[in-house]
């Protein structure tokens, strides 16, 4: 059975009452009825479930298109912070994500805070990840674990708050505009303007990195094949 298909049956059960015209007794005297679009269901789960049955409709029928889901590159949205700074935090963020799944809960988030030694109440964890979680999910993608530092960097959370003590003690330096609070206006500035050059250089250094390492790979191979024919010659 197609998806279509299945998207009709259920849409046409979710239709059906005694006496209605999708109700069992009127399907006998018609064969083949067509699917009632749920426009005007009761209750909130129902109505969700409708609006999902009739977009999937009209994906199906050609008058909607798909929701394409946009792809986050940490490089270019958090352009404040250098290569090496977000595979830090990327690295931290998969070490108390304990459960891979590519998120912190509430426990994780305890656990974290606990290694730092800055252990917080269960409240203070809901509120930690309640400032910083956009989609209201209750825990923390990469991307709101990045928006920590970016409100540390800009100087927008408390001092005495959880995540400014989670951005002081995570070993990843951020110490630009905000977080120590040493940086006028303008060297803040002047830093924003060298953050493109300094990206593409540490671009550059990966690439001559990985040049150099597949030339190494390269002469050792051809060492070790000239020593083989010596052998077999």
């Amino acid at each position: 059975m197609s998806s279509e298909q299945l998207a009709r049956k259920l849409q046409r059960r979710l239709d059906t009452k005694p006496g209605s015209p999708e109700s069992p007794e009127h399907a006998q005297a018609n064969h083949e009825p067509s699917p009632v679009r749920a426009d005007n269901m009761n209750g909130d789960a129902t109505s969700e479930l409708s609006e999902k049955l009739n977009r999937r409709l009209d994906i199906h029928e050609g008058t909607a298109k798909p929701e394409q889901m946009k792809v986050f590159n940490p490089y270019t949205e958090f352009k404040e912070f250098s290569r090496k700074q977000i595979k830090d935090m990327e690295k931290m963020f998969k070490r108390f994500d304990s459960g891979k799944d590519g998120f912190i809960d509430l426990m994780e988030m305890k656990l974290m805070m606990e290694k730092l030694g800055a252990p917080q109440t269960h409240l203070g964890l809901k509120n930690m990840i309640r400032e910083v979680d956009e989609d209201y999910d209750g825990k923390l993608s990469f991307r709101e674990f990045l928006l920590i530092f970016r409100k540390a960097a800009a100087g927008e959370l408390q001092e005495e708050s959880g995540l400014m003590a989670l951005a002081r003690l995570s070993e990843i330096d951020v110490s630009i505009e905000g977080v120590l609070g040493a940086r006028d206006f303008f060297e803040a500035k002047v830093q924003a303007l060298s953050v493109h050059s300094k990206f593409e250089a540490e671009i550059r250094e990966e690439q001559e990195e990985r040049k150099r390492m597949e030339l190494e790979r390269k002469q050792r191979r051809a060492a070790f094949k000239e020593l083989q024919s010596t052998f077999c010659s």
